[in-house]
């Protein structure tokens, strides 16, 4: 099921995806969509660790699936177990972002979140959670998982409105524009060439 390739997919879109976070967007208190925008919200509000939110609220998601979408929780387990870890271990794998705008940051973390997601996509793996809700959804109702997975997501940075400011939710907002152009721009390229 998982080859060499698929694993090293893995492991480096997990460390990029790590970057992305404890660099940028806990940095500037940036949401981002999906479970770990919920993960965020939970660090942001309980100071609790993102990846270990991240891994307990997928369990209902992930029972779910088990029972009517195999598929789906095969394709994304190991993505979301690992890109949880990264997240927690790597933590401490910060530079000084003292001199980096808000914009720059919301753009640069939503970038790294997008290679680091693009290129687990290229290997039929994702981070899971509410990516995988959508999917089962948008399987359900027949509506367009790309749609299903956005609205799913501002629903998340609405979500964090209480805990965040309007200038922070423009900012989430913008990085979740960052990592949806990314990630698109990455698997265009694989449908292109590959």
């Amino acid at each position: 099921m998982f080859n060499k390739k698929k694993l090293f997919a893995i492991l480096i879109g997990s460390f990029i995806i790590s970057l992305g976070i404890n660099n940028f967007f806990v940095s500037f208190h940036i949401l981002d969509g999906g479970m770990i925008g919920l993960g965020l919200i939970f660090h942001y509000k309980y100071d609790v660790s993102i990846g270990i939110s991240i891994l307990l609220l997928s369990i209902p998601i992930y029972i779910a699936a088990w029972v009517w979408y195999r598929e789906f929780f095969y394709n994304s387990i190991v993505g979301v177990v690992v890109s949880s870890l990264f997240i927690d271990i790597f933590h401490w794998l910060t530079f000084n972002t003292d001199d980096v705008s808000p914009l720059v940051a919301a753009l640069s973390g939503g970038a790294l979140l997008g290679i680091g997601v693009g290129i687990m996509f290229l290997y039929d793996v994702s981070t899971g959670g509410l990516d995988l809700f959508g999917q089962m959804i948008a399987d359900i109702t027949k509506v367009n998982v790309g749609i299903m997975i956005f609205v799913i997501d501002l629903l998340v940075v609405v979500a964090g409105v209480t805990i965040i400011t309007f200038d922070e939710i423009i900012l989430s907002t913008i990085a979740v524009a960052a990592t949806g152009v990314t990630t698109t721009a990455i698997v265009m390229f694989k449908e292109s060439t590959w």
